[in-house]
């Protein structure tokens, strides 16, 4: 049996997973559970790693415990101050916020990471930065689609800076509370995707292509099950052509996504001429944390 070397904790907004990881970063146990942070009483966190993790840590004194995600925000357990870009990985580890997680042990949480772009502009994230080093990129960019999706530029192996797209949080809100929802019409056909990566292209700006997912409709130029991809194209496609403006001279890519989301990606970066590597969330989470833990 491989011998327990690291628990490491990915506690988000609504979700709880943890891993139980071995010497050589493969997965001895996992569990998940809705514990997120916002699920969490305050004051409830060293009651929710017990029930959850408590097996584990008593079979082990001296396992290192590491946490990364939400659970290191402002509403979470305590709050990790962000590391400021440039960072390597070395930087990360050395960052960590320690805390006791009760019986004098102590536990470490993973800093988010801040930077500026060229306008003085701040951006924040916090989790993505163990999912980036995970993948192990050393000059590159890593995209990590999602709510907020970030685009993490890597030279030389440091993090020198990202940006955020609020693109999932934008086509629940097109989906859910506009004009637009009411032309939805299910199941969705794939086809509206590819016309929605054509439209990001044209002029106008983004919220001038979104309206026209409504004329297009009143005017038979889509069907009503071509809404929602239609908007999912846009504004993914939409996303692409910003980014790679910010960052043109970037070659290796590397997607952590799975199912529909990496697909769409996928067909997006390909409509411009871009490869990418995918990567499973977990594996990338997983490889991270293995590499920031305490060696020796």
């Amino acid at each position: 049996m491989t011998k327990p070397a690291l628990v490491g904790i990915d506690w988000g907004t609504t979700r709880f997973r943890a891993y139980l990881i071995d010497e050589t970063g493969a997965v001895i146990e996992r569990i998940s559970s809705d514990d997120g942070i916002m699920a969490v009483k305050p004051g409830g966190f060293p009651a929710v790693l017990a029930i959850r993790c408590g097996m584990w840590l008593a079979r082990d004194p001296n396992i290192p415990v590491l946490m990364a995600g939400m659970v290191g925000s402002r509403n979470g357990w305590v709050e990790a101050p962000y590391r400021a870009c440039p960072a390597s990985s070395s930087d990360l580890s050395q960052a960590m916020m320690p805390i006791d997680i009760g019986n004098g042990r102590i536990a470490h949480i993973v800093p988010g990471l801040s930077t500026r772009d060229e306008t003085g502009a701040p951006d924040v994230l916090r989790g993505e930065e163990t999912l980036a080093l995970g993948t192990g990129l050393h000059d590159g960019v890593v995209i990590l689609p999602g709510t907020h999706s970030k685009w993490i530029r890597i030279e030389k192996g440091l993090m020198k800076g990202f940006s955020t797209f609020m693109t999932g949080e934008f086509y629940a809100t097109l989906l859910g509370h506009t004009i637009l929802s009411a032309l939805r019409k299910e199941p969705d056909h794939p086809s509206g995707f590819e016309k929605g990566l054509r439209a990001a292209e044209r002029g106008g700006g983004l919220t001038h292509q979104a309206f026209s997912a409504r004329t297009s409709v009143l005017l038979g130029d889509m069907t009503g099950e071509e809404v929602a991809p239609f908007l999912s194209g846009l504004l993914i496609g939409s996303e692409i052509l910003n980014a790679v403006a910010l960052y043109p001279q970037s070659k290796a890519i590397t997607l952590i996504a799975e199912g529909v989301i990496a697909e769409n990606y996928k067909k997006a970066l390909h409509a411009k001429n871009l490869d990418c590597t995918v990567m499973s969330p977990e594996t990338a989470f997983i490889k991270g944390l293995y590499h920031l833990r305490p060696k020796g």
